[in-house]
């Protein structure tokens, strides 16, 4: 079994089952131990557990960009 899946804010992700409104690509907005997801056809939020999510995620559509520390802007970097 290897480690969890690298993802990324704004990573677009296609799910195994489409959501109710008939979208099936998602836009990963939370990270953490629970993964925060935004439809990209109804724009309705879902929050997902991680090992969940991994389960029921099937590619990724397009990768967003690694941060070193999203807590940080560039503009307070010495």
């Amino acid at each position: 079994m290897s480690g969890p899946i690298a993802l990324y804010l704004d990573d677009i992700v296609q799910m195994r089952k489409p959501h109710a409104c008939g979208g099936d690509t998602w836009r990963v907005v939370r990270l953490g131990a629970d993964i925060g997801i935004r439809c990209r056809t109804c724009n309705r939020k879902v929050l997902l557990p991680r090992s969940e999510f991994e389960r029921r995620m099937k590619r990724f559509v397009q990768r967003g960009q690694p941060e070193s520390d999203p807590e940080i802007s560039p503009s307070e970097l010495p």
